[in-house]
């Protein structure tokens, strides 16, 4: 999938240790999609490193062609930002 990673995703991806694979599986096939601010999206994605589970948010503006990564963070707290059917 084409997609820019802005300066600032990249750094934060870096810093939070963040692969790229990751990324490239997120924006392929989010598990869930949600609004964000700005008309941006925010592709979620659970993910297991080192034993420990992580939810993966990308914050994605899609109108662009390709799709441009504002910023890429993981955390723990998937309850928190899990929407449950």
């Amino acid at each position: 999938m084409d997609f820019v990673l802005t300066d600032h995703a990249r750094q934060e991806a870096q810093r939070r240790q963040i692969p790229l694979e990751w990324i490239e599986a997120t924006l392929a096939s989010p598990e869930q999609v949600a609004h964000g601010t700005n008309g941006r999206k925010v592709f979620l994605s659970r993910v297991v490193a080192e034993g420990k589970a992580y939810l993966v948010r990308l914050i994605v503006e899609d109108w662009h062609q390709p799709p441009v990564v504002v910023t890429v963070y993981r955390t723990s707290k998937i309850e928190k930002y899990w929407s449950k059917p």
